[in-house]
């Protein structure tokens, strides 16, 4: 087993109302079989014993899968690696003796609560405002009683993929949340338990991610580069088709 010694730069802010700052700290034998955030627990278990106070960062399943690590890594969302959360991202990517700059992700929608740790609430309530289904099913139906295209159903489980982590978002030069949007409203737009709402979504949610305070989509494709499920902008062109369509209908 390898291991690696590293100079880290952490962005530390005690609340929402203070002045940040990077804090340097050097970390000797870190296994390259860890993960980022094993990295991160190594860390606070030496400032905890320290007497310092350890850094403040999200995690919850570290399985790539709930959405809620993230952190910028050398100026990527979660880090250099393609298609993985802050969470599978491992040491063995980064070489003995490498300074890492660790920073949370920086949107006007995504305040810092302390640390790397930051309030993603925006996000869902873009979902809040239209990302459901609100027609009366009845009971469960069998999973194939309802024909869908194959394409169809490829599509929107790519959107489906989408844990709402916000890397696209903290990689937009822009702070945009269109990836986001779009990934929720083409998973449903595309399949029939959808149509009902499909316009309606489609305007409330954009409303939503403006009140928010996210920017605008300027296509520089940074949210596809850095979305650890691989989301096309695809759906960003499908999401503006569906408010369009929308607003020529029913705005």
């Amino acid at each position: 087993m390898s291991s690696i010694n590293l100079t880290l730069k952490i962005w530390r802010q005690p609340n929402s109302d203070a002045l940040g700052n990077l804090d340097t700290y050097t970390l000797d034998s870190i296994s390259t079989d860890m993960s980022f955030l094993e990295m991160l627990d190594v860390l606070n278990e030496k400032l905890t014993k320290e007497g310092k106070d350890p850094v403040a960062f999200d995690h919850d399943c570290r399985e790539g899968i709930c959405g809620m690590c993230g952190a910028i890594v050398d100026g990527v969302a979660h880090g250099p690696e393609k298609e993985v959360t802050l969470c599978q991202l491992h040491m063995r990517h980064f070489n003995s003796g490498d300074t890492i700059v660790i920073e949370p992700f920086r949107s006007l929608a995504f305040p810092i609560k302390k640390d790397l740790l930051i309030d993603r609430s925006a996000l869902d309530r873009i979902i809040q405002s239209g990302g459901y289904v609100s027609v009366n099913t009845g009971g469960t139906p069998d999973g194939n009683s309802t024909p869908i295209p194959s394409l169809d159903s490829e599509l929107a489980m790519d959107a489906a993929a989408c844990i709402g982590c916000g890397a696209c978002v903290a990689n937009c030069p822009n702070g945009a949340a269109m990836l986001f949007a779009s990934a929720k409203v083409s998973q449903l737009c595309l399949l029939p338990q959808g149509q009902v709402e499909r316009k309606q979504r489609a305007m409330a949610m954009v409303a939503q991610m403006d009140e928010e305070g996210f920017g605008n989509c300027t296509n520089a494709k940074e949210c596809e580069a850095v979305c650890p499920k691989g989301i096309s902008i695809r759906n960003i062109a499908r999401l503006n088709k569906e408010y369009f369509k929308a607003m020529l209908t029913e705005g």
